[in-house]
Formats: structure tokens, sequence, C-alpha cells
């Protein structure tokens, strides 16, 4: 779940029912989620996760035991995970619930609008083409710190229902969008054409403001494109800049479900270095 006040506030105008958010208070030692994680519970589903395991299965009890309870009604349990549910992280973990139903409607929709669209921390995504690959991209990133501006010059190619993190731009001339984007922002290359692909990489390079930018392709489109980059005037350190090919290198498989988690994982591990480097902080523990 990428945004549970968006998700909350369209669950409660679609059906009014009480639904309980569960978030990850607190923690000592190791845990499954940082503070901040949340899920959010109804009667009949739930919205992303605290972690799984026995802690999450407590936690959904509860929280469906809150549904009956009275408007704006807060609980905060603390668990320890090794002693109680008999997880093997062995930390503490302290959650805390919250009962939302219709009546909060009025006052959450004012939080989302206030909020406004952007999410911190989110990284601006501009993708270029809407192939099988950029497709099955966009249903992965979905629910990640990702807004993404999804380009293509086919207009039909474009899903008509997106999703809330995406913004669909049908432009007979991608590369000309280039200019628009924002310094700092991070650009994907995919369209279904090389000769598309390679303006949309001259017109990147040209702009100079990207935060980082990937192309797909082989071995010899890599070398194709960095032989034309160059010779349109290009240094070798800009071209340097341009990530060909893209993806986790391990992953081998050319499916376009399998290229788009390995892609996925590139784009989260530079996000966790950026986030690193800004702070000072090494790699975080994780838990299981």
């Amino acid at each position: 779940m990428r945004d549970w006040l968006a998700t909350l506030v369209d669950e409660l105008r679609a059906t009014r029912a009480p639904i309980v958010r569960v978030e990850v208070a607190a923690t000592r030692g190791s845990a499954p989620r940082d503070a901040g994680a949340c899920m959010l519970v109804s009667a009949e589903r739930e919205w992303g996760t605290i972690g799984g395991g026995h802690l999450e299965l407590v936690a959904t009890r509860t929280a469906r035991g809150m549904l009956a309870a009275p408007a704006g009604s807060t609980r905060r349990d603390r668990f320890s995970l090794g002693a109680s549910l008999g997880q093997c992280c062995g930390g503490i973990v302290e959650l805390a619930f919250q009962r939302y139903d219709g009546a909060d409607l009025a006052s959450l929709e004012a939080m989302l609008e206030a909020r406004g669209s952007a999410l911190p921390g989110e990284t601006d995504l501009w993708l270029f083409g809407a192939g099988h690959v950029g497709r099955a991209l966009v249903h992965v990133l979905a629910d990640l710190p990702f807004r993404i501006t999804w380009i293509d010059s086919r207009e039909a190619m474009l899903p008509r229902e997106l999703p809330a993190s995406v913004r669909g731009l049908h432009s007979p001339h991608p590369a000309e969008e280039a200019k628009d984007m924002p310094a700092g922002a991070w650009a994907l290359v995919m369209t279904h054409s090389h000769d598309e692909d390679l303006a949309i990489c001259e017109a990147l390079l040209a702009h100079g403001r990207c935060g980082w930018a990937g192309v797909i392709g082989s071995g010899p489109k890599t070398a194709r494109f960095r032989q034309k980059l160059a010779q349109r005037g290009f240094s070798a350190g800009a071209i340097a800049g341009l990530t060909m090919p893209i993806g986790i290198a391990s992953i081998r498989s050319k499916e376009p479900a399998a290229i788009a988690v390995a892609v996925a994982a590139q784009l989260l591990e530079l996000r966790e270095a950026a986030a690193d480097a800004s702070t000072g902080s090494g790699a975080a523990a994780r838990g299981p």
C-alpha cells in the first residue's frame, strides 16, 4: 500500500464502513518493518502489511475486533516477537490502532487535500514507453515510492485507468518531453523504437539535469548508442551517465515481468544508496 491516507479515503467514500489503521509505532531490536509501516483492515480485506507472520495475524484479529467499537476508538499494544509470538526476530514492536468510518471522511479528505498529491520521499520517475516491459514495470512500481510520468507516442498504448501514482502522457515526439522534466528526476527509456530511444537519450543528455537515467537494451544496442551519441558531440563522461543496459545483472530472464522486477530492484537499490549518502548512514539492519 503506497498511500494509506488516499486508500482510506477512497474506501470510505465507496462504502462508509469502518476501517482500522494499524501502524508500527515503535520498534526495539530486530523487527519485520520499521516504525511508520502500516496496514488497513476492514471486515472483508486488508491493505498493506506490517511484516506478515504471527504479528500481522494477531494485529488483524485485534483490528477486526475494533470494527464494532465506538467511532474514534484507539489502542496501543506492545509485542515481544520472540517470547509471545514465536517469531525469530526477537525484537519488540508497538502497534497503534485507530478506527475510522464515514463520519471521519470530511476530516480525512481535508488532510489529503492539505497534504497535496506528492508524498514525501517519492522519486520523480519519467518512463518512456508503454510496451510489455513498461506495463509490467508500472504494475510493480505502483505501490512503491515513485511518482511516475508515463509517456508513449502511441496513444492507444496508455491504459485508460492508471494507478494514483501514475500520470499518462501521449506525445507524438517523446524526446521533446525531456525538456519539461524537473531537475533531479529519473528517466527510464524503453520505447518500441530504437530510433525513438536514441532521440530520447540525446534529449536527456542535452537536458543535463536528470538525477539518473537508464536505457533498456542488449550489449550491441548499448555499443551502438554510445557510438552514435559520441558522434553527435556528447562527451564520454556525459554518455557514461546513461545506465545501459538496465536491471539487476544476475536476473537474466527476458520475460517482461522478470525484466520489470530486475529494473524495480535496481531503482530501489539506487534510492536506498541515495538515502544513505544523504544521511551518512550505512545499510540498515533488516527484519525477516
